[in-house]
């Protein structure tokens, strides 16, 4: 803004205005109460995923280690432990073939018990004001 000889000139950047409101976003306190509800809808949808995601990248995790202990048991001890880490190894493979069944049914619960809440987020969301 330049007040030069009575005329008034002002420079205006969309670019800045939104960098400012960015950065003051961050700043701001953030309650559940005060959240929009679009973002609480966005966070209830994320959320019911978060749950199976992190158990079925556990149990993949743990089958993997299973499957290469077993492996490991195959490979290197030969004459004692051979059938002991073929045993090992094809539980270490159910294991890791049933995490992702156990994420369908972890999500499909959590999905379930946020259905109230989302609908009604939803409703609200979709009514013209």
């Amino acid at each position: 803004m330049e007040n030069n000889n009575g005329t008034f000139r002002y420079t205006y950047s969309a670019e800045q205005q939104e960098e400012i409101r960015s950065i003051r976003k961050k700043y701001l306190p953030r309650e559940p109460e005060g959240m929009d509800k679009m973002e609480r809808l966005r966070r209830l949808d994320r959320s019911a995923a978060k749950k199976g995601t992190a158990v079925s990248i556990l149990l993949g995790v743990v089958g993997c280690l299973l499957l290469g202990v077993g492996m490991c048991c195959t490979m290197v001890w030969t004459q004692h432990l051979f059938i002991l880490g073929v045993i090992i190894g094809i539980i270490g493979i159910a294991v890791v073939a049933a995490a992702y069944p156990l994420y369908i049914r972890i999500t499909r619960r959590e999905r379930e018990k946020l259905a109230p809440q989302i609908l009604q987020l939803t409703d609200e969301l979709s009514k013209p004001e």
